[in-house]
């Protein structure tokens, strides 16, 4: 998006995205790069990082980092806002490792997605704010779920990982705004990435996505890459804590419904909890 005065409105300024590698991440990164953004991406994978910004438009940089390790999410922060003034942050790094019924979650797998989805968060949110303040202010964009706010059954910590990422904005944009620096979150709902190719493809699982949309189809990383830009950009400056949902309008209805995913893998009676055993 251009300025009115003929410029691009993030020209000048640098940003930095985590888990900018592929997906929501990269749509993101190049989305604030067209707009005039200094973009770094930073990624676990430096093969990916690097084809990454190869194919991307903008010229874009990587910085390799673990968003679990402080000091990797530190040099990350660094090497953005070497750039220039750091003005914009999309924490989009996530996942998960944790699933099945509560009555059969692997606790290791479950410390691990929390650890990633919100001390991730916290970590690049921490050292962002101390670069942002000293250069005037800024914004973050953190990448939740709308299985934060709708029951995903059998979803284990991802939910409720992302819905201590939702806590974590409005506790952030709390304590910063004094700093000048805004933060807000984009809750997706079933986005069209690598990481759930076998949703997005046809079967029960997308059609009953579909039947719960009243904007029904599946999402594209460039539908969360605008709203991350419009957070993150001038035209959002007295807009903070908030959480949007981008999902084609999930939100008003229900959760999505993966038992027959799930149901081989832990069997019907383990879904129902009335067993806690898998199949044999």
């Amino acid at each position: 998006m251009d300025d009115p005065g003929g410029g691009k409105a993030l020209e000048g300024t640098a940003a930095l995205v985590t888990g900018g590698g592929s997906g929501i991440g990269l749509g993101c990164a190049a989305r604030l790069a067209a707009d005039g953004a200094a973009v770094t991406i930073c990624g676990r994978t430096e093969a990916r990082l690097r084809e990454a910004v190869a194919a991307a438009p903008g010229g874009l940089s990587y910085v390799v980092a673990d968003v679990t390790d402080e000091e990797q999410v530190a040099a990350a922060v660094r090497a953005a806002a070497e750039r220039g003034p750091l003005r914009a942050v999309v924490a989009s790094a996530g996942g998960s490792g944790s699933i099945g019924p509560v009555g059969m979650l692997d606790a290791a797998a479950w410390r691990d997605t929390l650890d990633l989805n919100v001390t991730g968060t916290m970590l690049t949110i921490k050292h962002a704010a101390r670069a942002m303040a000293a250069a005037g202010g800024g914004a973050v964009v953190a990448i939740s779920s709308i299985a934060a706010s709708s029951t995903h059954r059998w979803f284990g910590a991802y939910g409720v990982s992302k819905a201590a990422v939702d806590h974590l904005v409005r506790l952030a944009a709390d304590e910063l705004g004094g700093a000048g620096i805004r933060v807000n979150g984009i809750r997706p709902g079933l986005v069209r990435t690598e990481l759930v190719a076998g949703i997005t493809g046809p079967g029960p699982v997308l059609d009953d996505y579909l039947s719960c949309m009243p904007i029904s189809r599946v999402g594209e990383p460039e539908d969360i890459a605008a709203a991350a830009r419009f957070l993150a950009g001038p035209e959002s400056s007295w807009i903070t804590g908030q959480v949007l949902n981008v999902d084609g309008g999930h939100h008003l209805r229900r959760g999505p419904d993966y038992s027959a995913l799930f149901e081989p893998l832990f069997g019907e009676s383990a879904l129902r909890g009335l067993t806690f055993e898998p199949p044999s």
